[in-house]
Formats: structure tokens, C-alpha cells, sequence
């Protein structure tokens, strides 16, 4: 039975000065902080091949902020990076707004928040996190393709898909406090297998030490 390991990585801090719920708009670009963190995660993973990681895939959003994360990484390791649509954020019909605390006092709003446990507001739970998963084991076979048993892989993804596949990979209910994700800029959240079950659930964070200057706009 083969080994293998997918990472989940958070991209970098955002250069959004108008704290703009960003979701899936282009060219929303890492700011100066978001691409020290993704240095940052790029040495994470170098000490980990050192320490014998055996690192074969790179698989990144097809936004422009997880494609930066995903750069520093790619040239530490001598690895291309693989686009993948399935690893996105989540759709978000505020997506492009900002003070949504505000926007919420206008009732043309107010349809979008009537079922916070789907949520109403846009890309349903249990979808993230199905299309995620199906990207996971796709990507995980492949790194043991390129690398054979104990391989891993790297995806870069965003906050959102990535706390409700760590909640579903735990058997945990995908409805949560958005203020309670354990998904830091640059986090790392590791998925362990053995052959087709997944075992172990891990979590770092490589940039800790940085997220007190940071902002932290949720994409959705």
C-alpha cells in the first residue's frame, strides 16, 4: 500500500488597500508582505526535501495570487507549476464589494444571508469541498506516478475550500464561525494517505511570525 501526502497551501497576503472582498477578480496580486510569505512557505518546503520529503507536484489556482505563492516554490524545488480550475475560491455574490457589514443593512442584500449554513451567499460547502478533494486524490496520484511511494504534492489554494475540506476530511459539520479558521496567509494544512484512506490531518504555519502585519480579507 503506497504513502503519499497532498499540502494545502494558503497563498500570501493581498495588496488590497481597499479591503475589497476580492473572491475570484483577477489580478488581485500578492502585496510586498504576500511575497516575503511566499519566500517564506518556499523555504518550508526546501527544509522539508532536505529532511527527506520526497516533493514531486506543484498544482496551483489559476489566480493570479496563488500563482505568485506558488513561484518561489516552484524555482526552490525544480518543479513546474500545474493550473488547476478545481482548487479556486468560492464563488461569493458580495465578491467584489467592501464593508459587507454595512452592505448587510440594505435589504437587496438580506436573500443572501437567509441560510448561513449552506451558505446562501454563494458556492455551497459541500461543493468546495467535493471539488477540492476530487483535485486532492487526482494530484496525489499523480505525485506517486512521479515519485512512487511516500511522494507528495503541493496545492495552492485559498482559505475558504481549503478550511472546508480540512472539516470534511475530519467529519467535521462544513458550517463555521468564518472568525474561527485555522487557515492562515501561507498555511500549511497536510493530508496524509495510505493507499485511497487518509490518515492524519497536519497543520503549520511558516509565516507566524509575519501574520501580525498582515490584513486578512477573507475572498470569501
Amino acid at each position: 500500500m503506497s504513502t503519499a501526502t497532498v499540502h494545502l497551501l494558503r497563498h500570501g497576503e493581498v495588496y488590497n488597500p481597499d479591503r475589497v472582498l476580492y473572491g475570484r477578480l483577477p489580478e488581485f496580486h500578492l502585496s510586498e508582505l504576500g511575497h516575503e510569505m511566499a519566500q517564506r512557505a518556499a523555504g518550508y518546503f526546501l527544509e522539508q526535501r532536505e529532511a527527506g520529503a520526497n516533493i514531486t507536484h506543484l498544482v496551483s489556482s489559476p489566480l493570479v495570487r496563488a500563482q505568485e505563492t506558488a513561484e518561489p516554490t516552484a524555482k526552490a524545488l525544480g518543479l513546474d507549476i500545474v493550473t488547476d480550475d478545481r482548487i479556486i475560491e468560492a464563488a461569493n455574490r458580495f465578491q467584489g464589494l467592501s464593508q459587507i457589514k454595512q452592505r448587510l443593512k440594505e435589504p437587496k442584500y438580506w436573500s443572501y444571508v437567509v441560510n448561513p449554513f449552506r451558505p446562501s451567499w454563494g458556492e455551497p460547502y459541500r461543493d468546495q469541498a467535493e471539488r477540492m478533494m476530487t483535485a486532492i486524490v487526482e494530484h496525489r496520484d499523480r505525485a506517486v506516478e512521479l515519485g512512487g511511494d511516500g511522494a507528495q504534492a503541493i496545492l495552492v489554494s485559498h482559505q475558504l475550500p481549503i478550511w472546508v475540506t480540512r472539516r470534511s476530511a475530519e467529519g467535521k459539520a462544513l458550517w463555521h464561525d468564518p472568525r474561527k479558521r485555522e487557515c492562515t496567509l501561507t498555511s500549511v494544512t497536510s493530508l496524509d494517505f495510505e493507499g485511497e484512506s487518509l490518515v492524519a490531518v497536519r497543520y503549520a504555519e511558516p509565516s507566524v511570525d509575519l501574520l501580525a502585519n498582515a490584513a486578512n480579507i477573507p475572498g470569501a
